[in-house]
């Protein structure tokens, strides 16, 4: 799809509970989201009329919310409906959906007392995060710069824009280098996630991935993990050293946006996406389309 800026576009965007044209579904400059990264989102895809896992993503946005210490004054009901009227509003069937609450222009200050909550859902046709093409021979990451936070040091697993801005970092660093994207480790040197999707290794047929508990549980990596666990497929949950991935065949990352992606290397490691890889691949594709 031709590059169009995201405020010049047609369509409708639900905000605070009304429709406004694209373009006029503005901000203040002085918003508390905006200085201090008071806000959490989400990202959804709808395929063939259905969002996937919908419940479960606004679930995770009010969720997120809580951790970062605001409520959206919307219950998880109202979200999900409101995400279903965005789409049909737009006319879209297959398309990416982003709800974004945030903290408002009431008080610019580190406080955030008075600052009355937005909430936000706009959706776009979104076909691939990664090029089709490539992805079927495996995505190339390197490291990361940046790690993980300790979740003693910030709300580590909720889906806060504050903790996206070294993922920005880090992506755009690695799409300069001619990567797709880049591989995080946490504060301790373990393996977390790529810099917007989980990640998972095959060994000896089972499935290794790193703890959730101070990332983001992704929706498609629970998805994932049920599709293996039905075929019978080990899945072990631990922490990953990075010297570990010389013993691991293939590589592959999940996301709502990534949906399944192989990958076929991270720094000097190497992987070949395999019948494991491209069978998920192809399996999670036929779920979220109802063909499973």
């Amino acid at each position: 799809m031709a590059f169009v800026p995201f405020d010049d576009r047609d369509g409708w965007i639900w905000f605070d509970g009304a429709f406004v044209p694209w373009r006029d579904a503005k901000t203040h400059v002085l918003t508390h989201g905006l200085h201090y990264g008071s806000s959490v989102f989400e990202g959804e895809r709808m395929y063939g009329g259905e969002i996937f896992k919908l419940t479960a993503h606004s679930q995770r946005l009010k969720r997120s919310a809580e951790l970062l210490d605001f409520d959206i004054p919307y219950s998880v009901a109202e979200i999900d409906a409101a995400c279903k009227e965005t789409c049909e509003k737009n006319g879209m069937t297959d398309c990416y959906i982003r709800p974004v609450a945030y903290l408002g222009a009431e008080q610019l200050s580190v406080s955030s007392l008075n600052s009355k909550v937005h909430l936000a859902i706009a959706a776009w046709e979104w076909p691939s995060y990664f090029d089709p093409e490539v992805k079927k021979k495996g995505i190339r990451l390197e490291w990361a710069k940046w790690r993980r936070p300790d979740p003693a040091t910030a709300p580590s697993t909720a889906k806060a824009g504050g903790l996206y801005m070294i993922c920005t970092m880090s992506k755009t660093a690695a799409e300069k280098r001619g990567y797709a994207d880049a591989m995080m480790l946490d504060w301790r040197g373990y393996i977390a996630e790529a810099t917007g999707a989980n990640v998972f290794f095959v060994q000896n047929g089972a499935l290794h991935t790193p703890r959730v508990d101070h990332i983001l549980d992704g929706i498609t990596r629970q998805t994932v993990i049920e599709m293996a666990q039905a075929k019978g497929i080990e899945v072990v949950i631990r922490d990953i050293l990075p010297e570990e991935l010389a013993d691991f065949s293939e590589c592959f990352l999940t996301g709502s946006a990534a949906e399944v992606t192989p990958v076929s290397e991270i720094g000097d490691y190497r992987f070949t996406p395999g019948e494991l890889s491209l069978t998920l691949m192809d399996d999670y594709g036929k779920l979220v389309r109802g063909q499973l």
